[in-house]
């Protein structure tokens, strides 16, 4: 069984006991929390949203925050002397699936 769910502007593909990266949720850990918007359930059968699946809900229990490695941003423009340097950590939210409600 797995399912699609969306969070933070991104779909996921899940299934139970998987561990993923999603923005961050501002929750502590060891919190659960649930996604309601889940796009596709497949249990043998395929149930697919007109936008979401009713009645569907994704439970996931948060394992921990962090941060992800630094992207170097480096803006240059030629002849002119102008280059800038900047970096960017994007913060994420380790969430372990413990249950699809379909």
């Amino acid at each position: 069984m797995y399912a699609i769910i969306a969070t933070g502007g991104k779909q996921y593909t899940v299934s139970e006991g998987d561990v993923i990266n999603v923005e961050k949720l501002g929750v502590a850990a060891g919190e659960t929390i649930t996604f309601d918007q889940v796009l596709f359930v497949n249990n043998g059968e395929a149930k697919v949203g007109e936008p979401t699946v009713a009645g569907a809900s994704v439970t996931a229990s948060v394992v921990a925050e962090g941060r992800a490695k630094k992207v170097i941003v480096y803006k240059y423009k030629r002849k002119t002397g102008y280059h800038k340097k900047n970096g960017h950590r994007q913060s994420f939210t380790k969430v372990k699936i413990e249950k699809i409600n379909a």
